[in-house]
């Protein structure tokens, strides 16, 4: 009987893990701001790495608006992490070292685009360091209640 609640634990815990994995960003995204406050930055950066992702693909199809509208929500979703973390005082570190691997993947991407693309991308990557900014400074301020 040990066995079979064994692997009944097992089987719902891969199933679970295989559920969120199938998660959409904007159903992390929503997700996310139903949760405590210091648990809804990993979920808004994750939506913004699943976003990301998108993003990298439609560039490379060429469907250069999707893809500008995903950098947006990009922005969208980093923002909502920085914010949550910054008023929580939790997980400011995790959420400044993912927006900066985010704001290079970005820069990766925007040097592969035309000119006329480069835009929008440049603009979500120096908002993204803008927000780094923001963390970082309330990391290393004095007045931890900030």
């Amino acid at each position: 009987m040990r066995i079979y609640a064994i692997w009944l634990l097992v089987f719902a815990t891969s199933l679970a893990v295989f559920a969120a994995q199938d998660e959409t960003a904007a159903q992390l995204a929503t997700r996310a701001g139903s949760l405590p406050l210091d648990q809804q930055p990993a979920l808004y950066i994750k939506a913004a790495h699943l976003q990301l992702k998108d993003a990298d693909a439609h560039y490379e199809q060429g469907k250069i608006e999707e893809a500008t509208n995903d950098v947006g929500l990009i922005s969208e979703y980093a923002d909502k992490a920085t914010d949550t973390s910054v008023r929580s005082g939790k997980k400011l570190k995790d959420a400044e070292i993912e927006i900066r691997k985010i704001a290079t993947r970005l820069k990766d991407i925007q040097h592969t685009l035309s000119f006329d693309d480069q835009a929008p991308v440049k603009a979500a990557v120096e908002h993204l360091e803008d927000l780094r900014t923001k963390l970082l400074a309330r990391m290393f301020s004095k007045d931890k209640k900030k």
